[in-house]
């Protein structure tokens, strides 16, 4: 009796075994999922950036240079601006590393030439990927990325109030009444989050307005260095006037009812400054070389994981 009994106790030990055993592929997966969805997104960025500097890039940065250094000293300050604020913020939130600060140049150009916040997932992949140091990503990306958001809007709609009444002139009444509109929108759109902040953010009260100030601090030192970088490469045009121009970049860049966000903007400048063909190739050549570097530090990045896990 006692022989049959360990008989079937040990079946039942080895059935459980092997139903423990057919869960583990599964269980991998789950333990995988950041890492494949940080791959899957790695592999878009490298077609998205294709596809850009086989189309206009290459044709951007083959126009007129900028001679001045301290354009492009501007410039890299510039590109570093988002990732930097993003580091800020987490590095008080999750002690993260210098070396997060690579993950979140990823975020960034995942957004740029993926699509919309993909960069936050792979954002929140990376943190996933990172427990120990990370217990619950979700909740933080969530409230930073909105708290950015509202703090765009914010900042657009201050520098609306100002550009407005200046450029009234410039605008027709059809383009004035769309600005009016997009505005209203604009507003709308951070309404419904401020009234049911309580819901839902995770973050504490205090926190949150840390974060949404160091989100118009990095957006109001983004707009000046994009106006010193393009006065040093067009010195022709006083500061002034750049700062002017970059106040109204920010505020089309965010203009939800315009369908061409880049030509609009550029019209503008030149209604404001002329130079119609420097202008044209100073924003070409910007954005080319904004994405020259996206594929620069994502082919550094790529050979450094290669040799990391070579090494392993």
């Amino acid at each position: 009796m006692a022989d049959r009994r360990a008989g079937t106790a040990k079946a039942t030990a080895t059935a459980v075994a092997a139903d423990i055993a057919g869960l583990e592929p599964l269980r991998t997966v789950r333990t995988r999922w950041p890492a494949i969805i940080g791959a899957l997104l790695t592999l878009a960025m490298i077609a998205g950036l294709l596809r850009e500097l086989l189309g206009h890039g290459l044709a951007g940065l083959s126009r007129s240079v900028p001679h001045d250094p301290r354009f492009y000293f501007c410039f890299a300050a510039l590109y570093m601006s988002l990732p930097t604020g993003d580091y800020v913020i987490f590095r008080r939130l999750w002690r993260i590393p210098l070396g997060g600060l690579v993950a979140l140049l990823k975020k960034r150009i995942a957004n740029e030439v993926v699509f919309g916040y993909s960069g936050e997932a792979y954002f929140y992949a990376w943190a996933r990927s990172h427990a120990k140091m990370v217990a619950a990503p979700f909740g933080a990306v969530k409230d930073v990325s909105i708290l950015s958001a509202i703090a765009g809007n914010a900042i657009t709609l201050a520098m609306l109030a100002v550009a407005l009444p200046l450029g009234r002139g410039l605008l027709t009444p059809d383009q004035f009444r769309i600005v009016l509109g997009s505005a209203a929108i604009t507003l709308g759109m951070s309404l419904p989050f401020l009234i049911f902040s309580t819901r839902i953010f995770s973050l504490p009260t205090r926190t949150r307005w840390w974060v949404f100030g160091v989100h118009c601090v990095r957006l109001l030192a983004g707009s000046v260095l994009i106006a010193l970088a393009w006065h040093f490469a067009l010195p022709g045009v006083s500061v002034g006037m750049w700062l002017f121009l970059a106040a109204g970049r920010l505020l089309v860049s965010r203009l939800p009812l315009v369908p061409n966000k880049d030509l609009l903007f550029a019209s503008f400048a030149i209604l404001l400054i002329g130079q119609d063909r420097a202008l044209s190739e100073l924003i070409a050549f910007t954005a080319a070389l904004t994405l020259l570097v996206h594929v620069v530090l994502l082919a550094l990045f790529s050979l450094h994981a290669l040799a990391t896990r070579k090494a392993a």
